[in-house]
């Protein structure tokens, strides 16, 4: 999981870097954010998986980091924390609650992956890694897909080519629509 965090977080950092002022109010493939909001709560998460691979608490936190800018060094800071193997020892405190470290690791990889192809396909740029993150990303949407339908983050199941790579199948099992076009 270590390494498909650091590869998703490179991904996602350079898109988010590369997000232009005219393209924050794009239409994203995650239907309920322009590019902008999506920056936001993606900004906010990663804030806030930084503190939990740290085990700080969550009380500290500020308002997350909004800016394409911002929100790519998020994700930059976010990933140096989950390199730490200690990170991923026992419990943490991350979103509702606290949870198993490794857990909270698992929802930042899949918002990494899955938002940062949401931001790419919704600014024209490139987006993926190589193919053990591809299928990290895969078994971790498979683990989470009960409950994030149930909570509304992810949409129903679409359908891929049986040839699909890990990532595609990754995104439809999350509702996404690997062909999705602006």
């Amino acid at each position: 999981m270590q390494t498909a965090i650091q590869e998703f977080a490179t991904a996602f950092t350079d898109t988010a870097a590369a997000i232009r002022a005219d393209q924050l109010g794009h239409r994203t493939p995650c239907e309920q954010f322009t590019v902008a909001e999506l920056l936001g709560h993606v900004g906010q998460v990663l804030a806030s998986s930084e503190r939990a691979a740290r085990k700080q608490p969550q009380s500290d936190a500020a308002a997350g980091p909004a800016t394409p800018a911002e929100v790519a060094e998020a994700a930059r800071r976010a990933a140096a924390a989950w390199a730490e193997p200690a990170a991923y020892q026992g419990t943490t405190e991350f979103g509702p609650g606290e949870m198993p470290a490794d857990f909270a690791a698992a929802v930042t990889l899949q918002e990494l992956a899955l938002h940062g192809w949401d931001l790419a396909r919704a600014t024209g740029q490139p987006f993926g890694a190589g193919e053990e993150a591809a299928k990290a990303v895969l078994s971790v949407v498979q683990q989470l897909a009960g409950t994030a339908r149930a909570n509304g983050g992810y949409g129903r199941p679409v359908a891929v080519p049986d040839g699909a790579g890990p990532f595609h199948r990754a995104l439809a099992a999350s509702g996404r629509n690997p062909g999705w076009d602006r």
